[in-house]
């Protein structure tokens, strides 16, 4: 919302330029810690308090919003218990890697951040691995699709796209929201396909298959695999720049913090760098909505596009999604194209061989 849109813009200014990281930062070093430890705690601090600050919104969105439409499923216990576990995890797993982090920037001399890189580029790739194996299951629950016909057709059409997945899945994603979704995750032989409870409620097993076959697509046509290469590209030029501003004396005055170092030079590279790459917002929708065409094109030649026009229309019909964005706003923001122009290039009578 726009009133979510000015808060956040104010706290940007408050934490910045209005001094909060250096007051946080202050109040943390009075209490006796220095080095990395120090620097986790006020990047933990910062973190924790934007994450309580926009609670409010979050669960307006949840119980009013969502739930006005029809779509929440979540009560209040299974919220906070979601919440608590996020933040325990992120302490568990951030925590380490943000110590090790700015170990590296004291202990690596000018170098530090290609060996900054290294970590993060290591652990952005066991978390693809890990996040379907332990993590996820964490907050739902993941059960072996049934045998029959619907297994035999997903399973089938997987191996005639050249994916062999480690397994069939069922998330009990009902227990939170009556939005349905498909997705496959993990890397190498842990691949997995998963379907919501939900829209294997919504969807014949045509469509599911149809469904499947837009998100093999994916997969097939390698998007999968250049977002991981640009985003490790986009990570190796933020570090590169971080170790630039590093050496720049006028970055972190200018933003609120005279007493510098190395955490708040992360801190304020991340709250400040979103702002700077807003302008690439519209180049990143437009490769996204790309990637949907193909996917939808792939699908057709290998699955039924009558049947994946029909899944779509059920998906934005159960969403509530609008039909008729505002097309500025599509250029701007929007990851995936209009229903009318995506169910009407399935009507097309070359979509079976697009």
């Amino acid at each position: 919302s726009r009133l979510h849109a000015v808060i956040d813009a104010c706290l940007l200014l408050v934490f910045t330029i209005g001094g909060g990281i250096a007051r946080i930062d202050s109040a943390i070093a009075a209490g006796g810690m220095s080095g990395p430890v120090r620097g986790v705690a006020v990047i933990a601090a910062v973190g924790l308090t934007l994450t309580v600050l926009a609670l409010p919104f979050d669960i307006w969105r949840t119980f009013r919003i969502e739930a006005q439409f029809g779509f929440n499923r979540t009560t209040p216990a299974l919220f906070a218990i979601d919440r608590l576990k996020g933040l325990a995890i992120s302490a568990l797993i951030l925590g380490p890697l943000l110590a090790l982090l700015l170990w590296l920037y004291g202990r690596a001399g000018d170098d530090w951040w290609w060996w900054a890189w290294s970590a993060w580029a290591a652990f952005s790739l066991l978390m693809s691995w890990a996040w379907p194996r332990l993590i996820a299951p964490l907050f739902n629950k993941f059960r072996e699709l049934p045998d029959g016909a619907l297994r035999t057709g997903v399973i089938e059409l997987a191996r005639r796209c050249g994916f062999e997945p480690s397994g069939v899945f069922v998330m009990d994603g009902s227990r939170r929201s009556a939005h349905g979704n498909a997705y496959f995750t993990g890397l190498g032989k842990a691949k997995r396909i998963v379907f919501f409870d939900t829209l294997l409620e919504a969807l014949g097993p045509g469509e599911v298959e149809a469904i499947l076959a837009h998100e093999l697509g994916h997969f097939r046509l390698r998007h999968v695999a250049w977002r991981i290469v640009w985003s490790l590209a986009a990570s190796f030029g933020g570090f590169a720049l971080l170790a630039w501003l590093a050496g720049e004396p006028w970055f972190q005055p200018a933003l609120g913090v005279t007493d510098a170092s190395p955490h708040a030079l992360f801190l304020l590279f991340a709250l400040a760098a979103p702002v700077f790459l807003l302008p690439a917002g519209p180049l990143a929708a437009w490769l996204s909505r790309r990637h949907e065409y193909a996917a939808d094109a792939f699908a057709s030649r290998h699955a039924d596009a009558a049947a994946l026009a029909s899944a779509l229309v059920k998906l934005y019909r159960d969403n509530a999604t609008t039909l008729t964005p505002d097309p500025l706003y599509t250029a701007f923001h929007a990851s995936h194209p209009p229903a009318i122009d995506r169910i009407g290039r399935l009507a097309a009578p070359t979509a079976g061989s697009a």
